[in-house]
C-alpha cells in the first residue's frame, strides 16, 4: 500500500437482490484507483422481496453476519471512507426500514436505500471514467442498458453527453418471480417471457430509434457469463468482451427449448445463475433489437466502481464530478424537449435564476447541490403546459415529480418538482400537500429557490427576451436589477412587482428594479 498522504483505501458496498459485494479500491490524488479486494456474497433479499414484499428475519439474520466480515475486512485495511447502498431488492421491501435499522445496530454500517435514479448515476460515474478505453468517436451515439435484478436502465449518449436515460422495473429475477406460474403451464414458455419484456419496454422504443445508434453497451445482467458461454462455443479469446448479435441470436435459440436444469447441466452453472440467465438474453435481445450495433460490448464496469470514483470525487474535489452535472443537465433538457417548452425562456429563467442564487448566497447560505435543483427547476417549470395552459405550475408539479433524473433522490425530485410549482403566483402554505410533507429544511429550500424563480420568470413573462442585459447590486436592504432592454417592458415591471414581498419576506432583501 502507499503512504497515507497519497493513498487513500475506500470500499464500496451494495446490497443487491442476489448478492451482497464489496469493492476495495485504492486511490491516488489524481483519482485513479485500483481494485484491491472484491468479496461476494449470495443473498435472498430480492427472492424475498420480488415473491413476498417483504425481507425475511432469517434472511437479515444472514444478511448481518455477512456484513459483519465485510466490516472485518474494513478493519484490516483501515478503511475511514465507505459508502454503502441498497437497490431494487431492499429498495421494494414493505419493511425496508427495520431492515436497514437491525444492519445499523448489528454491523454498524450506515445502508443508504438508493432509487433508481441515484443506482444510474453511479453506473454512469463508472461509466465516464472508462469511456475513453472503448472503441468509440465522440460524436457517435451508443446505448448503456444495464440489467439488475429488480430494473432495466438505459441511457442514450450523444455528442458526448447523456441525451437520455429511462428504467423499467423488469430485472432478471424480477420477471422470473413474476411469470414464476407460467413456467409449468405452456411449452412456449421463453416466446411469453419475450413478450412480456417487449410489452413493458414498448414505450421507450419510439424515443430510442430517434437515436441512430451504432454502439450498444452492456452492464450486469449475467453478461460475464453470457460471455464465457458464447466464447467457449466460438473458441474466441478469453480476453475478448463483445457479443455478436448473430451469437446472441443463436444462443437464444438454443436455450428457448431448455428448462432451468438443462442450462444449468449444459452450461455448468449454479441454480441461481440458470434462472436468470434467460431473462438476461431475452432483455438484451429486445434492445439490441432497437438498434444498428452489431453487437454488445462489454465494459465489465459495476455499481460499486461508480460508488467508489463518487467517494474520490468527494475526498479529493477532483474536477471529473463537473462532467456528470453536465450530462445531468443534458438529459434535463431533452425531459423539456419531451413535454415542448419554450427553450429561449428556459434558457432566460435558468440564467438569470443562477445569477441570482449566486449573487445571494451571503443572505440564503445554500450550497451547490440547492444551486443544481434550482437550474433543474428553471428548465423544467413550464412542463405542465404540455398537458394545459390553466394551472399550469401544478401540472409541471406532477411531471417533474414522476420523471426519473439521474443523480437525485426521490426527496431532491419532491423539491425540485415543489420549487418549479411556484413559479408563478402559488406560494408555498401548509395547506399544499406537497409543502407540508417536507421537513422545516427542505421547506426554506423550497421557499428560497422558488422566491427567485419568481423574480426569473416575471422578468421574461412576454416570452420575448426583451431584457439584453442584467446587473445586480445588493445593499444591506436593497437587492436592484439594472436592467437594458429592447423595447418597452412594463408587463415585465408589473409582473416582477407582484412577487417583491414574497422574495423580500423569504431571502430578506427587497428587490428593486
Amino acid at each position: 500500500m502507499g503512504t497515507a498522504q497519497a493513498w487513500k483505501i475506500i470500499a464500496a458496498i451494495d446490497l443487491g437482490a442476489n448478492y451482497l459485494k464489496m469493492t476495495i479500491g485504492e486511490i491516488n490524488k489524481q483519482g485513479e484507483i485500483i481494485i484491491l479486494e472484491e468479496v461476494v456474497k449470495p443473498t435472498k433479499i430480492g427472492k424475498d422481496t420480488f415473491s413476498k414484499a417483504r425481507i425475511s428475519v432469517k434472511t437479515i439474520h444472514e444478511t448481518c453476519d455477512d456484513l459483519n466480515g465485510f466490516v472485518r475486512l474494513m478493519k484490516d485495511y483501515k478503511i475511514k471512507f465507505y459508502k454503502a447502498v441498497a437497490t431494487s431488492g431492499m429498495r421494494e421491501a414493505e419493511n425496508k426500514q427495520y431492515v436497514l435499522e437491525q444492519i445499523r445496530l448489528r454491523t454498524g454500517l450506515n445502508v443508504e436505500s438508493i432509487n433508481v435514479a441515484e443506482e444510474q448515476f453511479y453506473m454512469l460515474k463508472a461509466v465516464r471514467n472508462h469511456v475513453n478505453s472503448i472503441d468509440i468517436k465522440k460524436s457517435e451515439q451508443y446505448l448503456i442498458v444495464n440489467i439488475t435484478s429488480g430494473a432495466v436502465e438505459t441511457s442514450i449518449y450523444e455528442d458526448g453527453r447523456l441525451k437520455f436515460t429511462e428504467h423499467v422495473k423488469i430485472g432478471s429475477l424480477k420477471i422470473r418471480e413474476a411469470l414464476s406460474d407460467l413456467e409449468t403451464k405452456t411449452i412456449e414458455f421463453s416466446e411469453t417471457m419475450q413478450q412480456y419484456i417487449e410489452s413493458k419496454i414498448y414505450t421507450l422504443k419510439p424515443q430510442i430509434k430517434k437515436f441512430e445508434i451504432n454502439h450498444f453497451l452492456g452492464l450486469g445482467g449475467e453478461l460475464n457469463t453470457l460471455c464465457g458461454i458464447i466464447r467457449k462455443k466460438s473458441g474466441a479469446n478469453k480476453k475478448d468482451y463483445y457479443i455478436k448479435k448473430e451469437a446472441l441470436l443463436s444462443l437464444t435459440k438454443e436455450i428457448s427449448n431448455m428448462d432451468n436444469f438443462q442450462i444449468k447441466t449444459t452450461f455448468g452453472l449454479s441454480n441461481k445463475t440458470a434462472e436468470l440467465l434467460l431473462p438476461s438474453i431475452l432483455i438484451f435481445y429486445c434492445f439490441l433489437k432497437m438498434t444498428k450495433a452489431e453487437g454488445i460490448q462489454i465494459p465489465k464496469l459495476s455499481l460499486r466502481q461508480g460508488i467508489l470514483y463518487d467517494l474520490s470525487d468527494e475526498i479529493l474535489n477532483i474536477p471529473r464530478k463537473e462532467e456528470l452535472i453536465h450530462d445531468i443537465i443534458s438529459s434535463v433538457w431533452y425531459i423539456g424537449e419531451k413535454y415542448q417548452i419554450d427553450k429561449e425562456h428556459a434558457t432566460f429563467v435558468e440564467k438569470l435564476s443562477l445569477e441570482i442564487f449566486d449573487h445571494t448566497k451571503n443572505l440564503h447560505k445554500l450550497g451547490e447541490r440547492e444551486r443544481l435543483y434550482l437550474q433543474v427547476a428553471a428548465i423544467l417549470h413550464d412542463v405542465g403546459g404540455f398537458i394545459s395552459a390553466n394551472n399550469h405550475n401544478f401540472h409541471s408539479y406532477n411531471i417533474i415529480r414522476a420523471q426519473s433524473i439521474v443523480g437525485f433522490s426521490d426527496i431532491a425530485i419532491e423539491i425540485i418538482a415543489s420549487s418549479a410549482r411556484y413559479h408563478s403566483e402559488e406560494i408555498p402554505i401548509m395547506a399544499h400537500n406537497n409543502y407540508r410533507v417536507l421537513s422545516d429544511v427542505d421547506k426554506m429550500i423550497v421557499s428560497t429557490l422558488a422566491a427567485i424563480l419568481k423574480l426569473s420568470e416575471a422578468l421574461d413573462i412576454s416570452h420575448m427576451q426583451k431584457i439584453k442585459e442584467i446587473k445586480l447590486l445588493e445593499t444591506r436592504d436593497n437587492m436592484f436589477f439594472n436592467l437594458r432592454s429592447k423595447g418597452d417592458i412594463i408587463l415585465e415591471e408589473w409582473n416582477f412587482s407582484k412577487y417583491v414581498d414574497f422574495f423580500e419576506e423569504v431571502i430578506g432583501v427587497k428587490p428593486i428594479i
